[in-house]
């Protein structure tokens, strides 16, 4: 599984020493993974807002970058045709 690139995220930060360094939310320690996981059990956006002190464009920045990176074409993927590694007589 890819791991996202969450520094290109201007909706979160990490910062060493705090929550370990894991990725939260800017200004806040709420840990991303917060969003994803109560999402993956059926919680929804207005009760991970009341439960967290998130606002609807924080949880909906991360949920969009998450969307768009999954888009993204490995380099490996985007050749479409095939490559002939033998040299050339």
């Amino acid at each position: 599984m890819a791991t996202l690139d969450w520094s290109q995220c201007s909706a979160v930060e990490s910062v060493p020493g705090k929550r370990s360094g894991a990725w939260v939310f800017r200004d806040t320690r709420t840990p991303v993974s917060v969003v994803f996981d109560n999402l993956e059990v059926g919680a929804t956006i207005s009760e991970i807002m009341d439960w967290f002190h998130l606002s609807n464009e924080q949880i909906v920045a991360v949920i969009e970058f998450a969307a768009r990176s999954l888009d993204v074409i490995p380099a490996m993927q985007q050749c479409t045709q095939p490559v002939d590694a033998h040299p050339l007589r």
